[in-house]
């Protein structure tokens, strides 16, 4: 059986990953740049790896990462966060060593630009909102004036912890740190999680976006048969040929109708509304499409009683104990209980810490060290 190892092992979806690996007879072992990963004293990680952040000095990360691979006979290397850019970047170094499930750096990064994938999306025909790029907060405030229908976001962010929704005033916008305008369309929100092997899907989830950590990432998810957003992938990866990991953020604009306002070249929390037979997606290109089942829930508990005060008061007592008594819980396992009870509290404590060091919010700080937000690469 091969041996796997994971990068991104403070995330729910990488300890997802590896119990449906574990199960399915791999050797999943995990690399990571934060003292306490999630994954970190679970039954199915056979060995867990401190890194270097891969944001300071990327070409140690990748040494680090090459070191590992060497010495622990790794096969396969899946990334699960947004270290995948840097995964990815650090490829030609890797490849020869193990296989590495991603893209190359160049495809990542056009999917990372917010600005790049809708300007992608658009060239492929693909319905995607009327988006233009913001270099200056003077262009900024003139956009306001113009219209207050706008969403305002970084090129490069994430969970949608600096997005400006309708905003009355100008961000202050650096040199060389582009924002996109974006006009909001009226609708539901949907997210997509898909595998792809050249261009081919393999598994795909379709999911609405309800209850969320604060304003950022989804807590709670429900799966839905949604044969629109599941076209628009298809055609996208088909169109790229992509390989790897991709989710997208949608508008439901209308019946039978979506919009891609965003995309994440890697795991995301659809990951969680698969069963065991998730793992072989990512070893066997020419299998049948894998989707979940219309109903198939699952939930973070922990960051439901944590922003249960914000979620309660969009949508209700009843509605947010319906998602807390519903769905299968992701963390806390009953034959693999350590990262539920001990690994995502210690985790979380660190996070805070951070959160208070560098004056972020907590969702901020669970990726300073594996951000990346166009800085050249350098060794």
């Amino acid at each position: 059986m091969a041996r796997i190892l994971l990068t991104g092992g403070r995330a729910p979806v990488a300890l997802e990953l590896a119990r449906l690996f574990h199960r399915a007879g791999q050797t999943v072992l995990v690399a990571e740049s934060v003292p306490w990963p999630m994954c970190r004293g679970s039954k199915a990680v056979a060995g867990c790896f401190h890194v270097p952040p891969p944001n300071l000095r990327p070409q140690v990360f990748i040494d680090a990462l090459a070191a590992v691979i060497r010495r622990e006979r790794i096969d396969w290397l899946i990334p699960t966060c947004e270290e995948t850019l840097f995964v990815a970047w650090g490829k030609p170094r890797l490849k020869p060593l193990c296989r590495v499930f991603t893209d190359s750096f160049e495809v990542l990064h056009s999917l990372h630009s917010k600005w790049q994938f809708i300007e992608l999306a658009r060239s492929f025909g693909l319905p995607a909102p009327p988006t233009e790029l913001v270099t200056t907060s003077a262009q900024a405030a003139r956009l306001i004036a113009a219209s207050r229908r706008l969403v305002l976001k970084p090129v490069y962010s994430r969970f949608g912890t600096q997005t400006l929704i309708r905003p009355t005033r100008p961000p202050h916008i650096e040199p060389g740190r582009p924002w996109v305008a974006q006009q909001i369309l009226p609708g539901r929100q949907l997210c997509t999680f898909s595998v792809a092997h050249a261009g081919r899907l393999v598994a795909h989830s379709t999911y609405a976006i309800k209850f969320t950590a604060g304003r950022g990432a989804a807590i709670h998810f429900k799966a839905e048969d949604h044969p629109p957003a599941f076209e628009w992938v298809r055609q996208f990866v088909a169109q790229t040929r992509f390989s790897g990991q991709i989710a997208f953020d949608f508008i439901e604009t209308g019946p039978g109708q979506v919009a891609a306002i965003e995309c994440n070249p890697r795991a995301t929390s659809g990951l969680h509304l698969f069963g065991p037979e998730l793992a072989g997606a990512y070893f066997k290109p020419n299998r049948p499409l894998l989707t979940p089942l219309p109903g198939q829930s699952a939930k973070l508990t922990a960051a439901l009683l944590l922003y249960a005060p914000f979620n309660i008061r969009r949508h209700g007592w009843q509605s947010w104990l319906a998602a807390l008594a519903g769905g299968r819980e992701v963390v806390f396992n009953w034959r693999d209980p350590w990262p539920g009870l001990v690994s995502q509290w210690v985790g979380l404590a660190w996070f805070l810490g951070q959160s208070a060091r560098r004056r972020v919010n907590p969702t901020a700080a669970t990726t300073l060290d594996i951000e990346w937000n166009g800085e050249t690469m350098s060794n």
